[in-house]
């Protein structure tokens, strides 16, 4: 039997591994930097956030089964890997556009930003001018388009926009998002009716939040959270700023089940602009809405929080880039909480993916940081799997192209 030699312990060795740095007084320091996904991000975030938010933004519509189901397909992406490629060398850029964005990655609208963290939508559109990315501000944004503009005026920014049921309201913000020099609209087309989302119903989500006798006890488990609301701006939704009805009201005011085809039509007559429509569930439609001089089209069941029995955007991404993608561009979003989630778009078609809650989840963690974190975690997942299927640019990973396993 042949023994290890024993000799002498070495000290100085035996010092050199022993992590000498003092404990962090931030309890959640140690976790971000140890934060290797999305998701550990958005348990993070659980952690710093009420209840009533964090659901909010995890959230989907009655049963949750559309959101369930956009995330499940991502996981029998399968791509088709090839080897002994120089991928030394990888450029994720690409252009949108006409423009180039360093990586295929867009900030996706979402209302009630400031909820989530305290400085809100110039956060988010921030990370996205310091990483050449383009960030969509919501109808329902926390911050009016002029104050966006003003505190980040370097970004790209689109302008999301409902129909209104006046129109004239329409245009008030068309107004705001065009003499704040936003470049693109993307127009919602999927709410003509508000989802219903239970979660937030049985939470009894506000804007503000309402105090009562149970958030009492909330503050008490989130002072931070709870201190950055009463310390900072009112909150409200900018782009109407001045109403005094209930959300519930503003809602029915926002949603306009009447919007038709025709209403693109419309909206081309009054934006001199790029138009992306947002929402488009089946080649039909976006084989439609490609004929009415609009530029890019978002597949999209409103990330699982409209219609809980809707079609999921990556099964049918395929399909609409070979009915319209000569035509106009396509981008995805919904269920994309890695860069290989997105990579499988890019793989299956897409021009580009748009996320939502992966950077509300960083936003919640940590702020602005947070955003960047989530970010530079979706990139190093990007790129290793770029390099791994044999592509060292944007058009090889679609050349090399994916498909989507039935089991």
């Amino acid at each position: 039997m042949i023994r290890s030699a024993r000799k002498l312990p070495n000290l100085p060795y035996f010092w050199s591994l022993i992590d000498w740095t003092l404990p962090s007084l931030n309890p959640y320091k140690g976790k971000l930097q140890r934060a290797q996904s999305v998701d550990d991000m958005a348990t993070i975030a659980r952690k710093r956030t009420p209840k009533v938010v964090f659901d909010y933004v995890e959230g989907g519509a009655v049963d949750e089964i559309a959101y369930a189901r956009s995330r499940e397909v991502y996981s029998r992406v399968e791509f088709n890997s090839r080897v002994l490629r120089d991928v030394s060398r990888l450029d994720t850029s690409e252009i949108i556009l006409g423009k180039k964005v360093d990586l295929p990655i867009c900030f996706a609208p979402t209302g009630y930003t400031r909820l989530m963290h305290h400085v809100g939508e110039p956060a988010v559109a921030n990370v996205a001018a310091e990483k050449n990315l383009i960030y969509a501000l919501s109808t329902m944004g926390t911050t009016s388009p002029a104050e966006l503009a003003s505190a980040v005026p370097n970004s790209r920014r689109w302008f999301q926009l409902y129909v209104m049921k006046n129109r004239n309201d329409s245009l008030a913000v068309i107004k705001q998002a065009r003499e704040s020099g936003f470049e693109t609209l993307v127009l919602t087309v999927d709410t003509p009716v508000a989802g219903l989302r239970y979660r937030d119903n049985r939470n009894g989500l506000t804007i503000p939040p309402r105090i009562r006798i149970n958030t009492v006890f909330a503050i008490a488990r989130k002072p931070i959270w709870w201190l950055n609301l009463f310390t900072t701006g009112k909150l409200e939704f900018a782009a109407f700023r001045g109403w005094d009805k209930s959300l519930s009201h503003l809602a029915a005011a926002i949603f306009d089940p009447a919007t038709t085809f025709k209403d693109i039509s419309w909206l081309r007559s009054v934006w001199d602009g790029p138009i992306v429509i947002k929402g488009i569930q089946s080649v039909e439609d976006a084989k439609t809405v490609a004929k009415l001089g609009i530029q890019g089209i978002i597949l999209s069941n409103h990330g699982g929080r409209q219609f809980d029995r809707g079609p999921v955007p990556l099964e049918i991404l395929p399909d609409v880039v070979r009915a319209v993608g000569k035509k106009v561009e396509i981008y995805i979003d919904g269920g994309i909480m890695s860069g290989l989630d997105a990579l499988s778009a890019i793989a299956l078609g897409a021009k580009a993916v748009f996320i939502g809650r992966a950077y509300l989840y960083g936003a919640m963690a940590n702020g602005e940081a947070g955003v960047e974190q989530v970010i530079e975690i979706m990139r190093r997942e990007f790129e290793n799997g770029m390099a791994l299927t044999g592509a060292t640019n944007i058009a090889e990973v679609r050349k090399n192209g994916a498909r989507i396993r039935s089991w």
